[in-house]
């Protein structure tokens, strides 16, 4: 792995070690949301969420939707990228495991 990729698996990593993140995550799975019903999903307050929303936006897990006929509403959506790099990082464990498994029955 490159240290840009290192250093985006540490951020993701630490961004899902919360509850919280990991919920909101999965929420967003099923597509975009507004701030409030992920808080209201997650039953934290506005300001809590919003520091979880924030966490998650500068590990680059999320990205803010522009909509386009209210421009005060935001909307928050997973990116791929992130995920696809700890994908990526699991499988390689993964195999690790696979490969000391199969040695060890032989």
């Amino acid at each position: 792995m490159t240290p840009a990729a290192i250093s985006q698996l540490d951020r993701t990593l630490a961004a899902l070690a919360d509850p919280v993140r990991r919920q909101t995550v999965d929420l967003l799975r099923r597509g975009p949301r507004r701030p409030a019903d992920l808080a209201a999903a997650v039953e934290v307050s506005a300001p809590v969420m919003s520091k979880h929303l924030r966490v998650l936006r500068h590990s680059r897990l999320i990205e803010e939707v522009p909509v386009a006929d209210d421009a005060r509403m935001r909307l928050y959506q997973l990116r791929p990228e992130p995920f696809d790099g700890l994908g990526a990082w699991l499988e390689q464990v993964q195999a690790f495991w696979s490969d000391q498994l199969g040695a060890f029955k032989e």
